[in-house]
């Protein structure tokens, strides 16, 4: 992502921010091709036929309440891995622009791991050291309704899907980062609608514009390989934050 506002010169800022605000355990609750229809903030796309497979989805983080700020953060903890892991197939490639915006992203996204951890470590002591997710049924407002987040729900967050050759890699990191920066969309969606955290919610509109910036990116970089398709459209109804 390109600047936000956590950065590691700011990381110093906005942790004692959060700590400030830490809620109480009652309060935690290519060219002109046409555009498809707006798809909804919270509905899955469809895999399209000949597109690099990046996996299914799994953004669901569950009910507000309590604990909501906790499961964000373990799932965009996660999904930002995932970024990272598929940046650094192509950091040395010859192909103008890629690399050097996968280092961007890897960079970005490095420092924002970052910061979450510390706002865990400072929102939640209690909480267990491993990712978390909400139990079916539990109670999203308790420590109690969580379990261990399980290596299918992890590997759906962090959605690297299949392992690419040196000869589809490029293609491979530019459709599956649109791919992967949606995901992070319809996250950052979801904390503007049920986050009441002020750092959360800052750092979900800074997600946004970072991620549009770059799919309109990496759009380009596609279209000017000759590829136009219209999932690289899928989310432009999540640009607007």
């Amino acid at each position: 992502m390109r600047p936000l506002l956590v950065t590691l010169a700011l990381l110093g800022l906005l942790v004692p921010m959060a700590q400030a605000q830490m809620p109480s355990p009652a309060h935690h609750q290519h060219h002109s091709q046409p555009q498809p229809a707006p798809a909804s903030a919270t509905s899955a796309p469809r895999p399209v036929a000949g597109s690099m497979d990046h996996g299914a989805h799994g953004h669901d983080v569950g009910a507000a309440g309590a604990t909501y700020d906790l499961r964000w953060i373990d799932a965009m903890v996660q999904h930002h891995t995932g970024a990272l892991r598929m940046g650094e197939v192509v950091f040395d490639i010859g192909q103008p622009g890629v690399g050097a915006l996968a280092k961007t992203i890897w960079r970005d996204q490095a420092q924002e791991i970052k910061a979450m951890g510390q706002w865990r470590r400072a929102w939640y002591p209690e909480a267990p050291v491993y990712p978390v997710a909400l139990k079916a049924g539990g109670d999203p407002n308790s420590l109690a309704g969580l379990e261990r987040m399980g290596p299918a729900q992890i590997e759906a967050m962090r959605m690297t899907g299949s392992t690419p050759t040196k000869a589809n890699r490029v293609r491979w990191f530019l459709e599956g980062m649109i791919a992967h920066h949606g995901g992070a969309l319809e996250m950052a969606h979801d904390a503007l609608q049920k986050s009441t955290n002020t750092t959360i919610r800052r750092l979900a509109r800074q997600i946004i514009v970072a991620q549009r910036r770059e799919i309109l990116e990496l759009r380009h970089m596609l279209q000017r390989d000759g590829l136009d398709r219209p999932e690289y459209y899928r989310y432009d109804a999540l640009f607007s934050n």
